[in-house]
């Protein structure tokens, strides 16, 4: 089991790196190219329609943030909060035996928090910077 400790470093960064893609990839169109449907979708699902700004920001630059390292556990606690936020306002109300319509905020709001815990990594601004 010690040889995997060696990937550790390895992992972090994958870690970082898938979650970086899926927030950009959602956050995105919030921002640039379907805004005014998003501001529309909100309020269907109980939230004001500038909570799709707000999302979209936390979503788009905190992948970017995400994908160089930085800020690295201010940003995953932002994530890992607003997925729980949309679990509990959203998707769970739909009830639990409905796993897929919960499956992706599920995942991405525990893969946060596990770099929250965990840390970004050597492979890191953070780590440059703060050196911890």
């Amino acid at each position: 089991m010690h040889h995997f400790e060696k990937l550790k470093p390895a992992a972090q960064l994958l870690l970082r790196l898938a979650l970086a893609i899926v927030f950009i990839y959602h956050g995105y169109p919030k921002l640039f190219t379907a805004r005014a449907a998003w501001y529309a979708a909100f309020p269907r699902m109980g939230f004001p329609w500038y909570f799709a700004l707000i999302s979209g920001v936390v979503e788009f630059f905190g992948g970017c943030l995400l994908v160089v390292g930085l800020f690295t556990r201010l940003v995953a606690l932002l994530l890992a909060c607003e997925m729980a936020i949309a679990l509990w306002r959203v998707h769970l109300p739909l009830g639990l035996t409905l796993v897929n319509n919960y499956q992706l905020p599920l995942t991405l709001a525990v893969a946060a928090f596990a770099l929250l815990t965990i840390g970004p990594g050597p492979v890191s601004v953070d780590r440059a910077l703060f050196k911890s």
